[in-house]
């Protein structure tokens, strides 16, 4: 089992852009020397939800600032990005983080980004495998053309090579957020990995697995592929001596967070959205995910491995808005809880 954090970059009510990044930064500072395994990164567009634009792009600077953890996006939003530019820069922080970086791509939403960014709403809804599967062509073989309905360009070589880099790593690791049954066979069928939501609980997330797996085998990959699939499983993690505790601190921040980050988001094209209670909302996450004393979050982690067959976890430690209270909680994690896992 590995323990990754997720960082959003968060933008707390009556926090700033650069406050909000310091305590991302200072988070994944920490994360590695609590010894925790990955720092998984989101990537958001004109919204306060989080204020990370490019998760590649702080994925670099994490790369440089870190020596041992890994360090991912959880998403990079590919319909907004041209696939050769998103696999050139995953095949350069590849090969110079020493095979240290991981891929988590995902469709993103209808929001306003596929206007400003000139994707179109096509992008989104039809062209994602599309992109994947030409992102995966680029970090895979040694030069690539296209004849897609949305790409088109003649052979071009691939520099650099992600197979020449020095780690013994094969090449970049690529994983795809699911949130559908149709994301799920997407990635499935190519066989990579599933980021599965925080909004979903375990019985969800096994069926998730489930279907991934009858997908692959339906699509002829390797059974030890199948079998060896590392799904990520991305949740909310507070620590307290007490549950109460853990739980009232995520309950007197996270809903003005969620209230005015969610709310912000537009669609490009004026379709009706409905937003989640925000309090409802983080009750939920409290029920589903590590949060609580150290022993219930190990407790809570090793149940949700066991039901579903995931692996690897991306927890959400900077619930409080504070950065203080998250160093401390990355801290609790990396010496409370990881021990108890082992």
């Amino acid at each position: 089992m590995r323990v990754g954090s997720f960082v959003l970059g968060a933008q707390f009510p009556g926090q700033g852009h650069g406050e909000a990044l310091h305590r991302a930064v200072r988070s994944a500072e920490v994360a590695e020397e609590a010894g925790l395994d990955t720092v998984w990164l989101a990537e958001h567009h004109f919204v306060p939800y989080g204020t990370c634009p490019s998760a590649v792009t702080l994925a670099a600077l994490l790369l440089g600032r870190t020596r041992r953890i890994r360090v991912g996006t959880a998403v990079s939003v590919l319909p907004t990005a041209h696939p050769v530019a998103l696999g050139e820069q995953t095949a350069l922080l590849h090969v110079t983080s020493g095979g240290r970086f991981s891929l988590g791509v995902g469709r993103g939403g209808p929001w306003v980004d596929l206007e400003v960014f000139g994707a179109g709403l096509e992008a989104y809804e039809e062209q994602f495998p599309e992109s994947l599967d030409l992102l995966v062509r680029w970090l895979r073989e040694p030069a690539v053309g296209a004849s897609g309905d949305r790409f088109r360009f003649r052979e071009v070589p691939v520099v650099p090579r992600p197979s020449e880099s020095l780690s013994e790593e094969p090449g970049p690791e690529v994983v795809v957020a699911c949130t559908s049954p149709s994301s799920v066979r997407t990635a499935a069928e190519r066989g990579l990995p599933m980021l599965l939501g925080m909004h979903v609980g375990d019985e969800e997330k096994a069926e998730m697995v489930s279907l991934w797996r009858r997908h692959a085998r339906a699509a002829g990959r390797p059974s030890a592929e199948i079998h060896g699939a590392a799904h990520v499983s991305a949740g909310v993690c507070q620590i307290a001596d007490r549950r109460t505790d853990a739980a009232e601190t995520l309950l007197k921040a996270m809903p003005g967070w969620l209230r005015q980050g969610l709310g912000a988001h537009v669609t490009v094209d004026g379709r009706a959205r409905r937003m989640r209670d925000p309090h409802a909302y983080t009750e939920l996450l409290c029920g589903l995910h590590p949060v609580g004393t150290p022993r219930l979050c190990a407790d809570r982690l090793a149940a949700t491995g066991e039901r579903t067959g995931i692996s690897r976890f991306a927890l959400l430690v900077e619930g409080s808005g504070d950065l203080a209270a998250t160093e401390e909680n990355v801290r609790r994690l990396g010496a409370e809880v990881l021990p108890q896992l082992r």
